[in-house]
């Protein structure tokens, strides 16, 4: 089957960072779909690990984490899906990624493809909206209000993949005003067709932004990128007892300030579920149905601003330095091979 993969970390503007290979195809486990990939779309940790994780020795690693395709083979004691079904999901960080034909995936952590959206719009949903709806709902709990502080979210990045699923679902599921952040006008008005209350400008001290909405302090921070240069500012403005989550990867994170508001901080990274089998760990398949059944009655959108082109080796290399300036808006897809 044909794959594109890589053999050691190196950076994006090589031609050889990312190379089309052909690869067999594999057999699913007990629970394991093999799934005909139609479409992927392009995340921050694909860049990640493509720059600094080293395969195996003589060993080639094929990255991708979000798809939309079709069941084409089940393992023995699958009970979610049968061929023929149509999916999408965003796989585990420890297998093989999706760039690939054919993908072998758990079912536990797959969902049913949106019935209104093709391949390509729903393969750009999977990750972000895990990553979203995890943070929102299992870390920040954000249906449980925090004494004295106003009902409303701060988000971080509101523009970007995960900001943009998530300004949606806080909409359409709960009724916290939703703050976003984003620093240029089509950034700022993306945030607020997808539902933002208000859109602040992050390359300003965020303190005195929320401080002009004359809101109150909120009780719920969500940092999608970035978090080292605004943890200050984030410190100063969070409500006390108030909630904090973050999911990009600092160096380091001085959590003293927050001390004395006595604010929790909670850092999700959405892969821990499949990565450690956690007995809960069907919550993602429950979760991306959900999204689906909201994308299908109108209260969510895809977030796919750009299809590239066909999943090969040059289209993703393309896609990688688009994600690695960091001013993308919205989701990167490549749809067919």
């Amino acid at each position: 089957m044909r794959a594109v993969a890589y053999k050691t970390p190196q950076p994006i503007a090589n031609e050889t960072a990312l190379i089309d290979v052909d690869l067999p195809v594999p057999t699913p486990g007990e629970r394991d779909l093999l799934v005909e990939v139609r479409a992927v779309s392009v995340n921050p940790v694909d860049t990640k690990v493509r720059a600094g994780v080293q395969p195996e020795p003589e060993q080639l690693k094929v990255l991708g984490w979000d798809a939309a395709g079709v069941v084409k083979a089940v393992g023995p004691k699958v009970t979610l899906f049968k061929p023929g079904d149509e999916v999408f999901y965003a796989g585990a960080i420890d297998r093989p990624g999706t760039n690939a034909e054919l993908h072998l995936v758990d079912e536990r952590i797959v969902g049913r493809k949106p019935q209104s959206l093709d391949f390509a719009a729903a393969s750009a949903l999977p990750l972000t909206a895990i990553t979203a709806w995890e943070t929102i709902f299992d870390r920040l709990r954000v249906n449980d209000p925090v004494p004295g502080a106003a009902n409303a979210v701060l988000i971080i990045g509101g523009a970007g993949g995960v900001g943009s699923i998530a300004i949606q679902l806080l909409r359409a599921l709960t009724n916290v005003t939703v703050i976003a952040t984003a620093s240029r006008a089509e950034t700022r008005e993306w945030a607020l067709k997808l539902g933002a209350h208000h859109v602040l400008d992050h390359s300003r001290p965020l303190a005195a932004e929320i401080e002009q909405l004359a809101l109150g302090a909120p009780a719920f921070v969500f940092s999608t990128t970035n978090t080292d240069k605004h943890v200050d500012e984030i410190a100063k403005l969070i409500a006390p007892q108030g909630r904090f989550a973050l999911i990009d990867d600092l160096a380091v994170l001085d959590v003293t300030p927050f001390k004395r508001k006595s604010v929790s901080i909670h850092w999700e990274m959405m892969f821990a579920r499949p990565l450690f089998g956690t007995p809960d760990m069907i919550e993602q398949h429950n979760l991306l149905n959900r999204v689906a059944e909201l994308v299908d009655g109108g209260k969510i959108r895809t977030t796919l601003t750009e299809t590239l082109g066909p999943i090969d080796a040059a289209t993703l290399r393309k896609a990688h330095q688009m994600i690695e300036t960091g001013r993308t808006r919205g989701k990167l897809v490549l749809a067919g091979f």
